[in-house]
């Protein structure tokens, strides 16, 4: 049976210059989870983020259907220059973020995955805003364990939606989007880049996103030890139409 968020008592942590009291979002879910549902919360949180920070016009899904281009049987006319330079923009952007999430799902596949980091504007070590999505406290089964991505992601985004985080942040002009993955040291992907000494940012404005599991027999999916940053090589550009 489906649950609502449950409280959980975050892990306290140093205080970051810049900074009074960065928000969290906490989320139990009462069960295991697979690395297949763990990829999905990470791409269904980056595009609402992309979106919530106005970095996307629109939400993803309606993005698809407006940037779609052509289809067989539709009339062909020629559009004014605006419009066709938005539309090469959205199909852009649109194309680097579905390959982004195409190789999450790879990466998910070769290795535990603790942390992801989205970090909006400025450089990947000194963002204006930044997103950590920590997934250290999920415990991962096979798919008969687990539970269903669908009823998870509702009590995800039930829980976004009651903290509303987003509402104080000021309006922001477009800007990249960089992210950083947490894995295995040997997980021998051939498209994230690896970061060795790369170090959290301690400015700007952060959120955490915490993600746990509660009620199931089992062990997070990763140790602490030989665990390296890596960023992706496709840094997401923002558009408005």
């Amino acid at each position: 049976m489906e649950t609502g968020p449950q409280p959980l008592s975050c892990r306290p942590r140093g205080p970051r210059r810049g900074s009074r009291e960065d928000p969290e979002v906490c989320v139990v879910f009462p069960g295991l989870v697979t690395r297949e549902s763990c990829c999905r919360f990470t791409c269904e949180l980056l595009k609402h983020i992309l979106h919530q920070r106005h970095q996307l016009p629109l939400p993803y899904e309606q993005l698809l259907h407006f940037c779609r281009g052509p289809q067989d049987g539709d009339e062909v006319r020629r559009r004014p220059m605006k419009e066709a330079s938005d539309s090469r923009q959205c199909q852009r952007t649109l194309s680097d973020l579905a390959e982004l999430m195409s190789q999450l799902d790879v990466l998910f596949t070769l290795t535990p995955v603790p942390r992801i980091l989205l970090l909006l504007g400025g450089s990947a070590v000194s963002p204006k805003e930044l997103y950590v999505i920590d997934m250290e406290g999920v415990q991962v089964g096979n798919g008969e364990q687990s539970l269903s991505p669908r009823p998870c992601l509702r009590q995800l985004f039930r829980a976004l939606f009651l903290a509303d985080p987003f509402s104080e942040l000021r309006s922001s002009g477009l800007m990249s989007l960089v992210l950083m993955v947490q894995g295995h040291r040997d997980c021998a992907t051939d498209w994230f880049r690896p970061k060795l000494n790369y170090k959290v940012p301690t400015r700007g404005h952060a959120l955490t996103i915490r993600l746990s599991s509660s009620g199931a027999d089992g062990v997070p999916d990763h140790h602490n030890d030989d665990y390296i940053w890596f960023q992706a090589p496709i840094t997401l550009k923002g558009f408005h139409n």
